[in-house]
């Protein structure tokens, strides 16, 4: 039986396609925080204009998008309700600590 799931936790429990790989080396780079990155820019259009907003922030990794998403959302000092199992917990809230 084929299972169709796909695990997106890590970059490294899935493997890339013949295709994908020949995309990435085909694709212009340069550096992202500068601006300067083609394909990081135009992700970052395409997501501001499906959302409706003016920009779009690229952030490379779950923690990173975790750990934005709290110190937007809460000030030092304040708490994060979260499930004790939720991996936030249990494996990133000292970054959100250091944050404050």
């Amino acid at each position: 039986m084929i299972s169709l799931a796909v695990d997106l936790r890590s970059d490294t429990k899935t493997k890339s396609t013949a295709g994908t790989r020949a995309a990435m080396v085909a694709a212009s780079v340069g550096d992202e925080q500068l601006h300067e990155d083609p394909t990081v820019n135009e992700l970052c259009a395409r997501a501001a204009a499906l959302l409706g907003k003016p920009a779009a922030l690229f952030l490379p990794l779950g923690t990173m998008c975790n750990l934005v998403s709290v110190l937007v959302h809460c000030r030092p000092g304040e708490e994060v309700i979260a499930a004790d199992i939720s991996y936030f917990i249990s494996s990133e809230s000292a970054g959100a600590a250091a944050g404050t």
